[in-house]
C-alpha cells in the first residue's frame, strides 16, 4: 500500500498571512500523524513564504516517521539539509513568482549541477528524490545522475477532466512502470485530492503519495486528523480491493 506523506506548508501559509504564531505547522504535523499520516513533507523556500527554519528544526526533533524536505538545489538549501538531516530530500524547481510548483525539474538541462547536489546530499546519508514530469527521458536521466527515487508530477492530471485526464493518467502509469523497471523507487504528487487520488493509488508498485493542499483545505472544515483519515481510507480502499 502506498504511504501517505502529508505536506503542511499551507498551515504555515495561513500563519504567515498575519506574521503571527498560529496556526503552527508543527502542531498540524503531529495531528496529521495521529490521523494516520506515514510522513510529513515541508518545502523550505528561498523566500520563506510559508515554512520557516524554526519549523523545520522542530519538526526534525518531533516527527517520528518520514520527514521529507522539499527544496531547491541551491547552496543555502543543501547546507540546511546537511545540518538538519531529514529522512529524505526531494529536489524541486522553484520560482519566486509562482504560487505553487508548476512542473517537474528540467533534469536534462540541469544534469551536471543536479548530479553534484545529489552526491553531496547522499554522501551525508540522506536519500534523494527528484520531482519530475512523467517523462521516460527525465526518469532515465534521474537514474543516471544518482537519484534514489523520483516523484512523478501529477499536476496536469489533476487539473484536467475526461479524455485529457485519461491521457495524462496513462502517461503517469507508463512513467511509473518504467521508473520501477529501471530500479527507482517511485512516488507521485501534486494536485491530488479526494476525487482523483484513487486512480493514482491503484498504480502497481507506487511507493508513496505526497498530498498537501487538498488535505489542509478539508482540515479547515473538519479538522486535520479527520481529513487525513479520510484520505487514508480512500487509499486503503484501493489496496483492499486489489488484495
Amino acid at each position: 500500500m502506498p504511504i501517505l506523506g502529508v505536506n503542511v506548508d499551507h498551515v504555515a501559509t495561513i500563519r504567515q498571512a498575519r506574521r503571527t504564531f498560529e496556526p503552527d505547522p508543527v502542531m498540524a504535523a503531529t495531528l496529521a500523524i495521529l490521523g494516520g499520516a506515514d510522513g510529513i513533507t515541508v518545502h523550505l523556500r528561498e523566500d520563506r513564504r510559508h515554512i520557516q527554519d524554526r519549523d523545520l528544526k522542530i519538526l526534525r526533533e518531533v516527527v517520528p516517521c518520514e520527514l521529507n524536505l522539499e527544496m531547491a538545489a541551491t547552496e543555502e538549501m543543501i547546507n540546511i539539509a546537511l545540518s538538519i538531516k531529514p529522512d529524505m530530500v526531494t529536489l524541486v524547481p522553484e520560482k519566486r513568482q509562482e504560487l505553487t510548483t508548476e512542473g517537474g525539474l528540467n533534469v536534462t538541462e540541469l544534469k551536471n549541477s543536479l548530479k553534484e547536489s545529489i552526491k553531496r546530499i547522499k554522501d551525508a546519508g540522506i536519500p534523494v528524490s527528484l520531482f519530475i514530469n512523467p517523462s521516460r527521458a527525465d526518469i532515465e536521466c534521474s537514474k543516471e545522475i544518482g537519484a534514489d527515487m523520483v516523484e512523478i508530477h501529477t499536476g496536469y492530471y489533476s487539473e484536467t477532466k475526461g479524455e485529457i485526464q485519461l491521457k495524462e493518467l496513462n502517461r503517469i502509469k507508463d512513467a511509473i512502470a518504467f521508473s520501477i523497471g529501471i530500479g527507482l523507487k517511485t512516488n507521485a504528487g501534486h494536485g491530488l485530492n479526494y476525487y482523483n487520488v484513487k486512480p493514482i493509488a491503484e498504480i502497481q508498485g507506487i511507493r508513496g503519495l505526497y498530498i498537501g493542499h487538498s488535505i489542509i483545505a478539508r482540515a479547515v472544515l473538519v479538522g486535520i486528523e479527520k481529513a487525513v483519515r479520510e484520505m487514508k481510507k480512500l487509499i486503503d480502499e484501493v489496496y483492499n480491493k486489489k488484495y
